[in-house]
């Protein structure tokens, strides 16, 4: 009787171990689903965290743009060029979240969910959103990816703002920006980083030296064509008259403003920042970005002074901005030396075509043909050379694709333009001013213009 009572206890005895080590692990899974989680919330907040201080910091590039257009314009257009830059990146902002954000994501199918997903507004997380209600927790919220972005989106017109400055009129030109931004560029951009054609080709365009800056160059290219050369710019006997900018200060301020903002447009495209190896590329990309543009900034110098035996500011300036897209495909992959010769080549492009641009009568009023299109084109087929999961043969067909799509659709836009209700100003209103003639507002009343 004594043994039966004693069997029990026994075997609780026993059990005593296991049942412990059973709530053990049960703790320790408890613990590893918690730290699981935890890490996820934490990927999740530092890629959102990335997106929203790259976004912000290309937001700061359209100060940039409008500093140095508006400094490279004689005074009595500086008004008008500050009202293009507010109004472009407002309506870009706009266009692009009611349909290029949707019309540039469709992951692969934009010929159907991609255009017909473009209809609708794009649509952010609900307030307060819960980690168990984020459809896509490895990567970064929604907000953040449509802020960043969106300041790419609005950097394509701001490039075509400065090229066709000082005679154009400001209404066509608006309804220009409104159709780049909604369609053409999201159009463009979503065959590579939409997973379209070009990203199924292995197309490798990091940041964006053909996808946003060549593309917006086609479509200046494109509007300055159409749009003719400044009255008194070319004489009959080929006579080029210069026309300087200004304010050289303020450029120089817009171009290290957009110096700074370029961190965050190539620093931003790792698009993730939750891991060691994650920051330390994030940083890599920084330095080479920095190294690139000094490159571009010191080749203009020392070649623009041989070539007009002094040294040209201008040059230097669009040297040092043509050194930052050429980095813009690859800035992660190079060494810092590869980068700095990179970024050179871009400012010997610049002070080599500008003045072939004029031989044609091309008149771009800020360089942005050579620094955005030239130099987007050496960046993107320079990729190779220090990666080598790219080929030449495939960086020319993506290269060749936007070049062919943005200045053809940018064509077509800017003749209906010209056909419905002019683009251009007359000659009597470019001798006046835009500021006078378009805005009733002087920039500098205080000085004649000139």
């Amino acid at each position: 009787m004594q043994l039966k009572k004693t069997l029990p206890l026994a075997a609780t005895v026993l059990l005593l171990p296991s049942l412990a080590m059973a709530q053990e692990a049960e703790v320790v899974a408890d613990a590893m689903e918690a730290v699981t989680a935890l890490n996820t919330e934490m990927v999740f907040i530092m890629n959102s965290l990335l997106f929203l201080v790259g976004g912000f910091l290309v937001f700061f590039m359209a100060a940039g743009f409008c500093m140095l257009e508006t400094g490279l314009v004689r005074s009595k257009n500086a008004t008008m060029q500050a009202t293009k830059n507010v109004a472009l990146f407002s309506l870009a902002a706009i266009a692009y979240f009611l349909v290029g954000f949707n019309l540039m994501y469709p992951l692969g199918d934009w010929v159907v969910e991609g255009w017909l997903g473009g209809i609708s507004p794009t649509v952010l997380e609900p307030v307060g959103v819960a980690l168990e209600d984020v459809d896509d927790i490895e990567y970064a919220s929604i907000g953040s990816d449509f802020i960043f972005q969106l300041m790419f989106c609005a950097a394509v017109a701001s490039i075509v703002s400065g090229a066709v400055a000082e005679r154009i009129k400001l209404w066509p030109f608006l309804i220009f920006v409104v159709i780049l931004t909604g369609i053409i560029y999201p159009i463009q951009a979503s065959w590579s980083w939409g997973e379209g054609f070009l990203d199924e080709m292995g197309f490798s365009d990091f940041a964006g030296s053909s996808i946003v800056h060549a593309a917006g160059g086609w479509a200046a290219l494109a509007g300055v064509i159409v749009l003719g050369a400044r009255y008194g710019k070319y004489g009959k006997d080929g006579k080029v008259t210069v026309m300087p900018g200004s304010n050289l200060p303020l450029a120089t301020l817009g171009m290290f403003i957009l110096w700074l903002g370029w961190f965050g447009f190539n620093g931003g495209s790792q698009l993730a920042m939750g891991t060691i190896s994650d920051v330390a590329d994030v940083s890599r990309i920084f330095a080479n970005t920095n190294t690139a543009a000094s490159g571009g900034a010191v080749a203009a110098l020392i070649l623009s002074t041989i070539v007009y035996k002094k040294p040209d500011l201008t040059m230097v300036l669009n040297g040092a901005l043509a050194g930052l897209v050429s980095i813009t495909a690859e800035p992660l992959t190079p060494s810092l030396g590869a980068a700095t010769l990179i970024g050179a080549v871009g400012g010997v492009i610049v002070v080599l075509t500008i003045p072939l641009l004029d031989k044609f009568k091309i008149d771009d009023v800020v360089g942005a043909i050579p620094v955005h299109l030239f130099a987007g084109l050496w960046g993107t087929m320079a990729v190779p050379l220090t990666n080598s999961d790219a080929n030449f043969v495939t960086q020319f067909v993506g290269m060749a694709a936007i070049g062919i799509f943005m200045f053809f659709a940018s064509l077509v836009v800017w003749l209906i333009l010209k056909a419905v209700m002019g683009i251009r100003i007359s000659d009597e209103d470019q001798v006046t001013g835009l500021d006078k003639t378009e805005m009733g507002m002087e920039a500098y009343p205080e000085f004649s213009n000139s």
